[in-house]
Parts: structure tokens; C-alpha cells; sequence
């Protein structure tokens, strides 16, 4: 079943079961998968969804940042539950250990060995983790076993 067939049928299943917060989430996402598909003028592959519920988590994962440092803990709670519900959807997150694993193997792969090669590494090693590994925490482990 595809990702966006997914999110249809279980906005449909909260509207069943009136859970408001989830119909909402479900709503968004789903009016934010139209719109990419009206700009691209096709309909989204399942990477091309993910891609944009991952989207959607970074948004709010912003926004918790925000709310957090300005004492809004209402706010942040409703993002944090946001947050949980889309992250359902994503393929698994890869653990520091694996993330480790796979940027090591491009660095060898690639012949890497300073900071200067960072982003040879990043746009070689960002395919391998799609969906599976925020870009941030690519990064910055790049940056570390470039060191």
C-alpha cells in the first residue's frame, strides 16, 4: 500500500473515530502532498511523499525549538504530538551507530580524509540514509570523522 493510500485511509479511520488532533495532522500532511504534486504536475512516488512528511517534521521540529526557548510549553507539546503522529509514517531512523557505519564506509569509499572533502562525502552519503537520517545529524558526523 502507498504511503499517501496510508494517510487517506487513516485520516478516514479518525474522522471515524472523531479524534480531531489526528484528523487535523492527517489533513495537512495530505493538503501538503497535493500541492507538491500540483507543482510537480504528477502524481508523488512514495519517496517523493516521505519526502514530504519528512518536511513536515522538520517544520515542526523548528517550531518545538522555538517554542521551547520561549517557555511555550503548550506549544511545544502540541508539536511534540505532531511530531510523534508523522513520524509514524517514516521509514525507521537509523541509530548513531549505523549512521557512523555508512558515512565511514563513503569516506573510505571516496578516499576522504579532510574537512575540505565535507561535501563530496555529504552528496554521497545522503542517498545511502534517504528518509533514514536527518541531514543535520549527517553532518555533523561527517564533520567529526573528517576531523
Amino acid at each position: 500500500m502507498s504511503l499517501i493510500t496510508q494517510l487517506q485511509q487513516d485520516q478516514l479511520q479518525a474522522r471515524k473515530d472523531k479524534d480531531q488532533k489526528r484528523l487535523s495532522i492527517l489533513q495537512v500532511v495530505l493538503s501538503e502532498i497535493k500541492n507538491e504534486q500540483i507543482k510537480l504536475g504528477k502524481e508523488l512516488q512514495d519517496d517523493q511523499a516521505q519526502n514530504v512528511v519528512a518536511s513536515q517534521v522538520k517544520k515542526l521540529r523548528d517550531g518545538l525549538k522555538d517554542f521551547e526557548s520561549a517557555g511555550r510549553s503548550d506549544l511545544a507539546e502540541s508539536a511534540q504530538a505532531e511530531i510523534s503522529v508523522l513520524e509514524s509514517y517514516l521509514p525507521e531512523q537509523l541509530d548513531d551507530t549505523e549512521l557512523r557505519s555508512i558515512i565511514q564506509s563513503t569516506i573510505t569509499e571516496l578516499g576522504a580524509s579532510t574537512a575540505a572533502e565535507m561535501g563530496k562525502v555529504m552528496s554521497a552519503s545522503m542517498p545511502k540514509v534517504s528518509g533514514r537520517a536527518d541531514g543535520n545529524r549527517v553532518r555533523a558526523l561527517v564533520q567529526e570523522l573528517l576531523k
